[in-house]
């Protein structure tokens, strides 16, 4: 089994399609089918159903795929570690955040790390906060910047706290909130709500402030992306709650102190375990303290 054959079974995975696969791993699709063929015969085990239409994993497809992952992620980090060691880093830095990430200026932080470390290959996932921990963790991810209730903190990760801040509320400018200076809970509680998906991070800051109160209200619309919350406030098809630091980026809304909003915390976590070098680079680059217990 070699790693070439591993990556070319990754890449028709991810593409369905042998000629896409042949072109992403730049080799002819004649060498790329030949290998992935060697390797199922050694495996004794077809690993694609192949039809006209389109290509389809085998049981033992699926099975062998999150190995094969691993196989590559673990052959990428020796690879790197080793050319850290005589004072190059390079491999994979692979950064999750939450849309609504501000308190640190990542796109500027990317540019400058991209800058000192050019063969480092950068990747970049948007997702919510308990996903991105749990990527973390599993070593999908490198780097997570996580918002997170003040009751919560990462499970399983280094984290280190990066800033707190309030939710604010987010009504249309026509919206009768629009000309107060300040509401409560109490007054929201009457609106129809825009939200984060139930069972979030994003969400149970929310949710726990009003349970907290022992109030009630009506989620209407539920949608993952805080920009699209912000559009459908525009339209006045309700109210939402969103981090102080963040609205200022949005258009179109109009901003209502809460006096008893809740508070969010910030964070940037990494793996508890293991550090890659490029990890490690991109944390100096932020100035973030490592504490002496994590690998490097």
């Amino acid at each position: 089994m070699e790693l070439q054959q591993l990556r070319y079974v990754l890449a028709v995975a991810e593409t369905h399609n042998f000629t896409r696969a042949a072109q992403r791993c730049l080799v002819v699709q004649s060498a790329l089918s030949h290998q992935i063929a060697r390797l199922e015969r050694e495996l004794g085990a077809k690993l694609f159903e192949r039809t006209s239409r389109q290509v389809r994993l085998t049981p033992a497809g699926v099975a062998f795929i999150p190995a094969a992952r691993q196989c590559l992620d673990a052959a990428e980090r020796a690879a790197a570690a080793a050319a850290a060691a005589v004072g190059e880093v390079r491999g994979r830095l692979a950064v999750g955040l939450i849309p609504s990430v501000t308190a640190v200026d990542l796109p500027a932080a990317l540019r400058v790390f991209r800058g000192r470390y050019p063969r480092v290959r950068i990747s970049l996932r948007v997702g919510a906060s308990d996903e991105l921990t749990d990527q973390v963790r599993e070593g999908a991810l490198d780097i997570a910047f996580l918002g997170l209730p003040t009751t919560a903190r990462p499970r399983g990760v280094t984290a280190h706290e990066l800033a707190r801040d309030r939710l604010v509320a987010v009504v249309a400018p026509e919206h009768p909130l629009a000309r107060e200076a300040s509401v409560d809970l109490l007054r929201l509680s009457a609106e129809t709500f825009v939200d984060l998906p139930a069972g979030t991070a994003g969400r149970a800051q929310s949710d726990q402030a009003f349970a907290a109160a022992g109030i009630d209200r009506d989620v209407a619309f539920e949608v993952s992306s805080a920009e699209y919350i912000a559009r459908l406030v525009e339209q006045d098809l309700g109210v939402a709650m969103l981090p102080s630091a963040y609205v200022p980026q949005l258009t179109g809304v109009v901003t209502v102190e809460v006096s008893d909003a809740p508070a969010r915390v910030e964070y940037i976590v990494w793996s508890r375990f293991s550090r890659t070098p490029a990890a490690s680079a991109f944390l100096a680059v932020l100035d973030i303290p490592v504490p002496s217990d994590t690998g490097a």
